[in-house]
């Protein structure tokens, strides 16, 4: 799993016009089972995406996509991490076993 965490790095009204985009993208790979979880952090100076995906390097490819990549308004960090504990209703989804 990875956390792909954003930094936002212009002011929130640039970021806020392409706002309708980013969510369409967010969508289109949560449509196709990689994003689990996205959201604001608080106070709103960035988001956090949970991925599942099979390298980082796949994330990396994601990310150019994003239009906050691709008009220079977020800084973006990669972290892989294992999932060794997770409560057991997620087993399915994170593990693709029943």
């Amino acid at each position: 799993m990875f956390i792909i965490d954003l930094k936002y790095i212009v002011p929130l009204e640039q970021l806020d016009l392409h706002m309708a985009d980013h969510v369409a993208f967010l969508r289109k790979y949560y449509k196709q089972n990689v994003f689990v979880a996205s959201g604001r952090k608080v106070p709103r100076t960035g988001g956090i995406i949970l991925a599942l995906a099979p390298s980082k390097e796949h994330v990396e490819a994601l990310i150019q996509e994003d239009p906050f990549y691709i008009h220079k308004l977020a800084e973006f960090t990669i972290t892989e991490f294992l999932t060794s504990q997770y409560h057991p209703d997620l087993k399915k989804f994170l593990t693709g076993k029943g």
